[in-house]
């Protein structure tokens, strides 16, 4: 799976870019605030209890966009082998975008403040959702880039570090949001 000379089109590129600008006005018709509402824009924010985390442009659940890029690059390219890559392309960012908008639906919203420990989470802005979309585009190009081993091995290191860090990660986050598990809610709380 190691990228061949085929690019991402340039019709590719400007129907994501179109998909992109079209979740930011759907988020913001959702009442989602355009940046923090500290009034000002950080690259890096790394408090994960904190107002302004899911605000700015990346931070500790970035990894996690990034991995759902390399997801989707190899779903998609097991799946519609025979599709552009460009296709493949508008259709990760879909899917991702799809995510960012139900990501910030009031019942999402409380899910994840029931059955995570987001207690404090009330949604992203639409400029981390809108950077959330880029970091996934991240993910998609190195796994066209990198060999499959160093993928996996960038998920795993990513999952670990993301996980020693705040107790959380991509799987986790996913784990707590479909089948909460109270063992794991009472680990990622003993800080």
């Amino acid at each position: 799976m190691v990228a061949t000379s085929n690019p991402v089109s340039g019709r590719a590129i400007a129907l994501a870019l179109g998909v992109v600008v079209l979740a930011a006005a759907i988020l913001l018709w959702m009442g989602r605030a355009p940046i923090c509402e500290c009034g000002y824009v950080k690259f890096w924010h790394g408090e994960t209890v904190s107002s302004e985390n899911s605000q700015h442009i990346a931070d500790w659940y970035t990894p996690s966009h990034i991995l759902h890029g390399l997801v989707f690059y190899f779903f998609l390219w097991l799946v519609l082998s025979r599709a552009s890559l460009g296709s493949r392309f508008v259709i990760a960012t879909a899917i991702e975008t799809a995510w960012e908008i139900a990501e910030n639906t009031d019942a999402v919203i409380q899910r994840y403040r029931e059955a995570t420990i987001a207690l404090d989470y009330y949604g992203d802005s639409v400029l981390n959702s809108v950077a959330d979309i880029a970091w996934m585009w991240v993910g998609f190009a190195l796994a066209r880039i990198l060999p499959v081993w160093i993928s996996v091995l960038l998920f795993i290191a990513a999952e670990l570090f993301v996980g020693w860090m705040i107790r959380d990660g991509l799987v986790l986050n996913v784990i707590m949001l479909l089948s909460p598990q109270d063992w794991i809610k009472q680990w990622q709380m003993a800080v």
